[in-house]
């Protein structure tokens, strides 16, 4: 289900999000996600929501300020690109949940999506992640996006993901962060032996998305070849 006509291309590598707007329909965008557009269009830059919500959405790792794009001389085009190479999701909002969005990873919604942040408290500080989740609800289209693939898991119990690698989850999940051995002397030594570490364990009913890359593995493989100021 879709409100506003979408494609997306090049996916998985390189995926762009490509929205046709009828006359007078609107979306908000991610600052500095237009890469072209229709001359019918109008963009518009503004603290949705008030600065206090802006400035939840800087915590959550988005920008102060959402473009709203509106198709104010006939219908139009509208060529979108996150930041990092990597796929793009669509999720329809139904009013039945919300969904739970990792920093960074909001592309666009429909104006009648409501975007505010969650607190993970200790929960973001040991996992090494954002301390905050942005926190999608209301009624209409709202598009993600990854560093990789992203890959949809139905969660009917118990499952457990690398901290590193969650997109998204359903509110109707709940999650805890844990050793993926436990806190015993043979689970430290299984994560630390294994490569792994800290993991969040999801419970209940819901959809879960993961990415198939990390960025902190990349920025690890890189830092060898970072460039050094010479001793001489």
């Amino acid at each position: 289900m879709s409100e506003i006509a979408y494609e997306i291309e090049h996916s998985p590598t390189y995926a762009s999000l490509i929205v046709e707007l009828q006359s007078q329909q609107k979306i908000l965008v991610e600052a500095s996600a237009m890469a072209a557009m229709d001359t019918s269009l109008k963009m518009e830059s503004k603290i949705r929501g008030g600065l206090m919500k802006g400035v939840g959405r800087m915590l959550g790792g988005e920008s102060l300020f959402i473009n709203t794009f509106t198709a104010q001389k006939g219908r139009g085009k509208l060529y979108i690109s996150p930041g990092v190479p990597g796929d793009i999701k669509h999720y329809y909002l139904d009013n039945s949940c919300g969904l739970m969005v990792q920093s960074s990873g909001f592309v666009a919604c429909s104006e009648t999506v409501e975007i505010d942040t969650q607190f993970q408290g200790f929960k973001g500080f040991f996992s090494g992640e954002s301390l905050f989740l942005l926190k999608a609800t209301g009624e209409g289209d709202f598009w993600f996006s990854s560093y990789g693939a992203i890959i949809e898991i139905p969660v009917v119990k118990d499952y457990v993901v690398d901290t590193g690698y969650i997109v998204a989850f359903e509110d109707t999940l709940n999650y805890n962060v844990e050793m993926i051995g436990g806190l015993s002397f043979k689970g430290l030594k299984t994560g630390i032996l294994g490569g792994e570490g800290l993991v969040c364990r999801f419970s209940g009913q819901g959809k879960l998305w993961i990415q198939t890359r990390a960025m902190y593995p990349l920025l690890n493989f890189l830092y060898p070849f970072r460039p050094t100021r010479s001793s001489d």
